[in-house]
């Protein structure tokens, strides 16, 4: 099965997009090669323009604070396992910690760092980043691997707090919903939404149909169509009828 994850706010939109920076750059970091890490700190890069948001980091710890106060009222339930509600509970608490005493806004150390910052510029011209427009980051680049890593891993420390609490909201988030087999006649498929809350929804699809799900939804109704991945129809409605796997989360 390959799972689609589709948003249904800003914000969660934003946290989606935080959880796959990071791993990227968690994957680049324990590589080798020089190239690889320049994809290491253009991820970086890319990490520091998500969360520059002033307010994400409280609207997290508010998102932690509030699942706290709901799992702790939980406590006194007979089928819940105490063991696993105080681990994920552990898990809150020092995630919260770490954004409090994580201090100012996230990565302004990265932003007070010339030569990073003179970097990041001329990234984002194409080809900006070459030897001759850079000559002290290739310097940098041709440094043994793990000399490189462990800049690259101070560089990014100041993310980690952050990333944490995103970590433990998405997996309550995904934790929330019960998936439920659904078919998307020719292609398509249309569910009013009936006073249902979410925040994401997950489609399940068997990794042989040749479709792709594009989701839009509002309170009143969600739809579903299935487009043809690859070839010369790509994103035409896929003709055939799609067996998935749907599943509304909300915190």
């Amino acid at each position: 099965m390959i799972s689609y994850e589709f948003p249904l706010n800003e914000r969660v939109r934003t946290l989606l997009r935080l959880e796959d920076l990071h791993e990227k750059l968690a994957y680049f970091t324990t590589r080798d090669d020089p190239r690889e890490h320049h994809a290491a700190i253009a991820t970086l890069f890319e990490l520091l323009e998500v969360s520059g948001r002033a307010d994400l980091k409280s609207e997290v710890i508010q998102e932690l604070e509030r699942q706290r106060q709901h799992l702790e009222s939980l406590r006194s339930n007979p089928a819940i396992s105490a063991t696993a509600l105080d681990e994920v509970l552990g898990d809150i608490d020092r995630a919260n910690a770490g954004l409090f005493q994580a201090s100012g806004r996230t990565g302004q150390e990265l932003r007070e760092n010339e030569w990073l910052m003179a970097i990041r510029q001329r990234s984002g011209i194409p080809g900006g980043a070459c030897e001759f427009d850079l000559p002290s980051y290739h310097y940098w680049l041709h440094q043994d691997a793990a000399y490189r890593r462990t800049d690259i891993a101070k560089w990014a420390a100041p993310f980690f707090p952050l990333r944490d609490g995103v970590s433990i909201v998405l997996r309550l988030l995904r934790e929330s919903g019960k998936s439920s087999g659904a078919v998307a006649n020719h292609g398509m498929f249309q569910q009013m939404m009936g006073g249902k809350l979410a925040q994401m929804l997950r489609v399940g699809v068997d990794e042989d149909y040749p479709c792709v799900p594009e989701v839009s939804a509002n309170k009143y109704a969600l739809n579903i169509r299935f487009t043809q991945a690859s070839g010369a129809e790509r994103g035409r409605t896929y003709e055939g009828d799609v067996d998935f796997s749907l599943t509304y989360c909300n915190l």
